[in-house]
């Protein structure tokens, strides 16, 4: 399974909740990591302010900092590889660069069950 990390500018949470207004881009992004997460499927994401030290042990991350600066941010990763820069990936992005479909994304994908699902576990 692929690995996408989203290194993210300082903020006080990453929901998009906090503060005088909503933003709904890190609300959409919650929702759908959150999602993922449900489905078995991992993104990880990173706060400037909350955690620093993962910015200065990426090599890539620390580099593309020192030389751009914090405007650079969010930086999205998959398998250590840059892949979008200055913007959260779309939901289309997100499912390219995972290979996933965008079935994931919007909630809990049926799970394969033994069985038919019927009381006793087969039909007659």
């Amino acid at each position: 399974m692929k690995k996408m990390i989203i290194f993210e500018p300082a903020m006080c949470c990453s929901t998009g909740v906090c503060g005088p207004s909503v933003d709904p881009e890190l609300l959409r992004l919650s929702t759908v990591i959150n999602n993922l997460k449900k489905n078995g499927i991992l993104v990880e994401r990173y706060n400037l302010s909350s955690n620093p030290q993962i910015f200065v042990d990426n090599t890539e991350i620390n580099r593309m900092l020192n030389t751009n600066g914090v405007e650079i941010l969010p930086v999205t990763m998959v398998d250590d590889k840059v892949v979008k820069i200055k913007t959260y990936p779309t939901d289309e992005e997100i499912c390219k660069h995972l290979d996933i479909s965008e079935k994931y994304l919007k909630g809990t994908v049926a799970k394969i069950t033994r069985g038919c699902g019927c009381k006793d576990g087969c039909c007659s």
